[in-house]
């Protein structure tokens, strides 16, 4: 994230190059592009902070109460601090050939598994503290290691796809990108467990969102492949 700030900065001239982008940006929401951004980038938070509690307490939902308690705690906090770390290294990350691309295809893994969850084929018979979970489609695990561990390699992958998402979805409009990274952090920290009690009470929102998501991997394994600069096609010229 302070790379993106940096670097926002930087091609405006200064250090109120960051505030300018963002009020740039927020003052043309009246523009198609910035607006289509605008909402992909919300609902791609909002989807994606959601589904990340669900699936920490689907993982959970099988170990006595106290240890339950623990492994969600444990999911939580990770995911928030793995989404700084992400930000963080957003524009670094953007740069490595095939790497958008690639968060195309996990963007649509995720997209298949949220088409999952909305079909309630899920083995997980849920955790009290999670609304939703019982539909994750996620086995529990049977231990606190093998869940911790899940849940680690859960958050990796989730975190990472939403700040590729996010820099994806607004990556002509920095300022919204500075704000959909910021509030990527602040959904997962603050309002994972109410965002997914609202997608769970609420099931249109998660058919818009999973229509959203889907939409952005597929814009990002198309631009993934013919950017000039880092798509996959360099690789073949």
């Amino acid at each position: 994230m302070l790379d993106t700030l940096l670097s926002v900065s930087a091609s405006a001239g200064g250090i109120g190059g960051i505030w300018d982008a963002i009020v740039t940006d927020f003052s043309n929401l009246g523009s198609t592009s910035a607006w289509l951004a605008f909402g992909q980038v919300l609902m791609i938070d909002i989807m994606l902070a959601g589904d990340n509690a669900i699936v920490v307490g689907a993982l959970a939902a099988g170990l006595p109460p106290d240890q339950r308690k623990k492994v969600i705690l444990i999911g939580i906090i990770a995911a928030l601090v793995l989404r700084v770390i992400f930000a963080l290294l957003v524009t670094q990350l953007m740069q490595i050939v095939g790497l958008v691309f690639a968060g195309g295809l996990l963007l649509l893994w995720v997209s298949w598994k949220m088409y999952r969850e909305l079909g309630h084929s899920g083995e997980s018979h849920g955790s009290p503290e999670i609304a939703g979970d019982e539909h994750a489609g996620l086995r529990p695990a049977k231990s606190f290691a093998g869940a911790a561990w899940a849940v680690a390699v859960a958050d990796v992958s989730m975190s990472l796809d939403n700040v590729l998402a996010v820099a994806g979805a607004a990556r002509d409009h920095p300022g919204i990108l500075v704000i959909g990274l910021l509030l990527s952090v602040a959904l997962m920290g603050i309002a994972a467990n109410i965002l997914a009690r609202y997608i769970e009470r609420y099931r249109w929102i998660a058919w818009v969102g999973l229509l959203v998501i889907i939409w952005v991997a597929g814009n990002m394994i198309y631009e993934g492949f013919v950017d000039p600069e880092v798509g996959m096609r360099t690789l073949f010229v």
